[in-house]
Formats: C-alpha cells, sequence, structure tokens
C-alpha cells in the first residue's frame, strides 16, 4: 500500500480541530501523547483537553479518532504493549543464540538506566480494568516467550515455564528496586558479574 494512502487511512482527511499549516494528528499522536502523560501522572493525566494543549490541538481532533477517553486509553496501552514487548521481542529475536537472548533481556533490567516510569505508573494502576488486562497481556506474552528461550536451551516445557517465572520476577523485582533504591544495583564493572550470577542462577540444572 502506498504511504500517502496509509497516511490518509490512519489520519482520516483534515477534520475538526486541525489547524491551517500544521500536520494532521494521527491516532498514533495522542496513544503517543496519552502514554507520555502516564509515564508522568499516572492514569489520571490521560485527559483531552491537557493532551490537546500539549498537541497544540484541539478537542475535535481528538472526537475525529476516539469515541470517549477509555478508547484512547486502551489505544494508549495497545501501544505500550507493541514497544515494550513486541518491539523488543522482535529485536532480541534477531540474536541466534537463545543464551545470548535471555542475557540480553535479562540486561534490560540489571544495572541499566533508572526504570521507565511509564511501567511503574502502569503497575500502580493495576486496580483499573483496561490497565490490568493489558497487563495480564503483556505478562503472558512475556513469560511465554522466555519460556521459548528456555525450551531452545533443552528445558522441558514445565522446567521452561518455571524459570520464565522466575526470570520474569527477577525482573520485576530489578524495576522496583531502580525505583525505590536508585543505584543499589550492580552497575559499570560491577554488572556483568552480577549478571553472569543471575543468569547461572536461571540455567542451573539439577
Amino acid at each position: 500500500m502506498p504511504q500517502r494512502r496509509r497516511e490518509q487511512q490512519e489520519e482520516g482527511p483534515r477534520g475538526p480541530g486541525a489547524m491551517p499549516g500544521k500536520r494532521r494528528l494521527s491516532a498514533r499522536d495522542w496513544a503517543d501523547a496519552a502514554l507520555a502523560a502516564i509515564g508522568e501522572r499516572g492514569l489520571a493525566g490521560v485527559s483531552v483537553e491537557p493532551l490537546a494543549a500539549r498537541l497544540g490541538t484541539t478537542k475535535g481532533s481528538f472526537y475525529w479518532h476516539f469515541a470517549n477517553r477509555g478508547a484512547l486509553v486502551e489505544a494508549a496501552l495497545a501501544r505500550w504493549e507493541d514497544l515494550s514487548t513486541e518491539a523488543v521481542i522482535a529485536e532480541t529475536e534477531r540474536e541466534p543464540d537463545p543464551e545470548l537472548r535471555l542475557r540480553r533481556l535479562l540486561g534490560y533490567a540489571v544495572g541499566s538506566a533508572p526504570a521507565d516510569p511509564l511501567e511503574l505508573s502502569l503497575l500502580t494502576a493495576v486496580d483499573q480494568p483496561q490497565v490490568a488486562e493489558a497487563l495480564r497481556r503483556v505478562t503472558e506474552r512475556r513469560i511465554g516467550y522466555v519460556a521459548e528461550v528456555f525450551a531452545e536451551l533443552g528445558f522441558a516445557p514445565a522446567q521452561a515455564r518455571l524459570r520464565a517465572t522466575a526470570a520474569y520476577t527477577t525482573y520485576l523485582g530489578h524495576i522496583q528496586l531502580n525505583r525505590a533504591v536508585p543505584g543499589l544495583l550492580p552497575s559499570g564493572a560491577d554488572r556483568d558479574p552480577y549478571l553472569n550470577a543471575v543468569l547461572d542462577t536461571l540455567l542451573r540444572r539439577d
């Protein structure tokens, strides 16, 4: 499909709220703005008028793409799933060695930059049904993928699932610790020995 036609389908013709001389905003623009707001203020940050001001447009642009705030939240969560899970898996899959893939995945949490505020905000909003469902999907996808990596390393399905769950628990613990006590996790020259110890534990065979 030609690029121009794809853009027209995504953005639609110039509709209500479009400002002369400015690029028409797409649904993705709104979803990305909503994600940024969630990272800064939690789910309460998703409010149409402040987001319109942030994007330099009007509420008419929002209603051109979404029926209501709930639809925007759903689109933002789907965008988060694509960016934080599917894109990471696709990038990791470029590595043919499953042990190096596992190492790369753990490396996102161990000794890295401070935890992503967006993911932390979503974890604290688990009482919201839309967020809870998105977290359930993401958790299952991530653990399922890591289980596949362990299976490639020769572990039986049940063991692969157990070790994937332990690896994901390690990941969640690290992002929470990065938030609660910044700088505590090993970094610099200490990062690789620590990461090796975590991997040795996860890969240990009795």
